[in-house]
């Protein structure tokens, strides 16, 4: 099998990071690769390191221009079974008239209008791929495809590099800092658990209006700020709570990434954990925006030494039975193959 991947993200983030993870696995089970993606310079090395040949797109205006004709020529020479855009960006690059079936991956209840050049379309939940249906896809054309947690082996981080007593009990937040992610709410709830720090493991636009918040709530002495890292195994396997306090998350990689893990997890009832946490069995969910809900879940952990435990190898049962790196792989070079068969889209008059 033969596949282009186009990828176009302007930074790197969590959708950006697994689908090298996933390139690379398929790299592996005999997958022929071309990736057309940013220079990023992490990215290109993993390739190169997977002896993945790549073309990169530019930022300028000419570089816009030109990538629709950047895609086309590269499958002439390529000569691809498929190409796969992942995301909406990527997905505006594809001319329709490629002589091969073109997938669009839904990370998100992207808009329709930018996947016109697509003939499948892969959703990363199922809610998100029951609304593309809604909106006129062929049932058949849509698929559901998973994400792995993307971590690397690596031992635990030590909490004295990171101004943590080793005696105390760390909750863990991996996320962008913005301000879909609940960061605010977190630091709220916070100050009603107390004894309890925090790891903020991210970056972004909201990071100085956080760290404010952190200051007028007097939690300096319990919140670390930690900028993006590339440690998550690492952060996850010394604290003893992950949590994902978001607004909107239409799934949550740190979910699979916290089951895998084995560390417990407490979430609000966003897109993604209302269809894969269930509440006191794989997980503790709490309403979006309700600080108190959250801090209370917190401070169940603290109070009941069983809790956690129990949670965590819930978690990871759903892990190994669902999430695994070659459960996800497989699934999604079974709906390569299937994409395949079905060849392009003919819609009807």
């Amino acid at each position: 099998m033969r596949v282009i991947h186009v990828i176009a993200g302007a930074e790197i983030g969590g959708a950006e990071t697994f689908a090298v993870d996933a390139i690379t696995a398929l790299a592996e089970r005999g997958v022929t690769q071309h990736v057309i993606c940013r220079p990023h310079a992490a990215p290109l090395e993993r390739y190169a390191m997977a002896r993945i040949d790549t073309t990169t797109l530019g930022f300028t205006a000419l570089d816009r221009l030109l990538r629709r004709r950047i895609v086309a020529d590269t499958a002439r020479g390529f000569r691809p079974d498929l190409v796969h855009a992942w995301m909406s960006r990527a997905a505006s690059f594809v001319p329709k008239r490629l002589s091969c079936p073109a997938i669009g991956w839904f990370g998100d209840y992207y808009k329709l209008k930018y996947f016109t050049g697509c003939d499948a379309f892969f959703a990363v939940t199922p809610d998100i791929a029951a609304s593309i249906v809604k909106r006129g896809m062929p049932q058949a054309r849509v698929f559901t495809t998973n994400t792995f947690g993307t971590m690397p082996d690596a031992p635990p981080v030590l909490r004295a590099s990171l101004d943590t007593p080793d005696h105390a009990t760390v909750a863990l937040v991996l996320s962008r800092m913005h301000a879909v992610k609940g960061i605010d709410t977190m630091l709220e709830a916070l100050a009603r658990v107390p004894g309890l720090y925090l790891w903020l493991a991210g970056d972004g636009p909201e990071r100085a209006a956080y760290e404010a918040l952190a200051a007028r709530l007097g939690l300096q002495d319990r919140v670390r700020f930690l900028g993006w890292r590339n440690d998550r195994k690492s952060l996850l396997q010394a604290c003893d709570i992950c949590v994902l306090p978001s607004r909107y998350e239409p799934f949550g990689t740190v979910i699979i990434e916290a089951w895998a893990a084995g560390r417990p997890l407490v979430a609000t009832n966003a897109a993604g954990a209302r269809q894969y946490v269930t509440h006191n069995e794989t997980g503790l969910v709490s309403p979006i925006d309700d600080p108190q809900a959250l801090a209370a879940n917190l401070a169940r952990l603290l109070a009941e030494p069983d809790l956690g435990p129990r949670l965590a190898a819930a978690g990871t049962a759903r892990y190994q039975a669902d999430f695994t790196r070659d459960i996800v792989i497989t699934r999604l070079i079974d709906a390569y193959r299937q994409v395949q068969t079905l060849g392009k889209f003919q819609p009807s008059a």
